[in-house]
């Protein structure tokens, strides 16, 4: 597995990563058993980047890790993310940054985690009533404690990215962006590139919708999530089908899945961007880490860069979303 920096600061992943978010909640029925030989598989295919967070099943998908990592630990870097606060009512949530909060989050993760140091904290959500640089100055006073060794944000407009920055060397940016998902290339990766901060592009495979899954609400379980997604709406998804018929072409052309292409054209936007794909499953683990042996043409990568971005939000709230 090919290594790669995360940022300038000394953080070494692999070329791709793991999202374990569905494993928990949000894209159908978990299966515990199943998610753990996932990320056990993550770890001999060459893994290293695993990421959760406190929000994913309300804890549950870092105690998940947890128990999949044990005996492992040293072989993975662990990436976590705190800020949006939810009870045991799935439709309350909240965004926290305030400091002693970041302390309290930290401890919570660690415990849950069963390890002694986090490799990247990240904020989940940029917190609108509690200054960044308050929210990041804790964030740092765990890395001199020795209890968070690399920090990040995710989903930050470049102006909150300059700030965070200033107080505590950022090692990560993360938010979504794919084939379809190309909003972050107009000022956000500039930025990022300009501080040598690393891009962790969640979503790569568009929720699923690159891929081939959920092209209609209909192919969802009920308790999807995605239902919710604008840009799976009637007046959204016809023009959205259209990007993805693209990918589907390229991959039929080459004999892979659309999954893989979909990965190949992020792999393709630079050294130091390392995806996160997310799944709960091993035989698209493994489809997706074979994706980094695709190699797309110029004419591939012409197509795939004027398909256009997807119509609609990318959350049917954007509320939250520090833009």
């Amino acid at each position: 597995m090919e290594r790669r920096e995360l940022g300038r600061h000394g953080l070494a992943v692999s070329a791709i990563g793991l999202g374990c978010m569905g494993m928990s909640e949000f894209y159908g029925t978990p299966d515990e058993r199943e998610a753990i030989r996932t990320i056990q598989r993550a770890i001999e295919l060459g893994v290293t980047l695993i990421d959760t967070a406190d929000m994913y099943g309300v804890g549950a998908n870092e105690l998940l890790l947890g128990e999949a990592l044990h005996g492992r630990r040293d072989e993975v870097v662990v990436a976590t993310k705190f800020g949006i606060v939810r009870t045991e009512d799935p439709a309350v949530r909240s965004i926290n940054g305030r400091p002693e909060y970041v302390r309290e989050a930290c401890d919570a993760s660690l415990r849950r985690l069963g390890v002694d140091v986090i490799d990247l904290y990240q904020c989940h959500r940029v917190d609108p009533d509690t200054p960044i640089e308050e929210t990041v100055g804790a964030m740092g006073e765990l890395v001199s404690e020795g209890k968070v060794r690399f920090i990040g944000v995710s989903e930050a407009s470049p102006e909150t990215i300059r700030r965070a920055h200033a107080v505590h060397p950022l090692s990560a940016l993360q938010t979504e962006y794919s084939v379809w998902a190309r909003q972050p290339e107009a000022v956000i990766l500039p930025t990022i590139c300009e501080l040598g901060i690393g891009f962790v592009p969640y979503s790569p495979l568009g929720r699923g919708f690159l891929a081939g899954t959920g092209r209609t609400i209909d192919d969802l379980d009920e308790d999807d999530y995605r239902r919710l997604q604008p840009r799976l709406q009637a007046e959204n998804l016809r023009a959205n089908t259209s990007i993805a018929d693209i990918v589907d072409s390229i991959a039929s052309a080459k004999g892979v899945t659309s999954a893989q292409i979909a990965l190949a054209w992020v792999h393709a936007q630079g050294a130091d961007i390392i995806p996160i794909p997310g799944t709960k499953r091993r035989r698209y683990l493994d489809e997706n880490v074979e994706a980094l042996e695709i190699e797309l043409s110029a004419q591939d990568l012409e197509q795939l860069g004027s398909a256009g971005s997807a119509r609609g939000d990318r959350y049917h709230d954007m509320s939250r979303v520090n833009l």
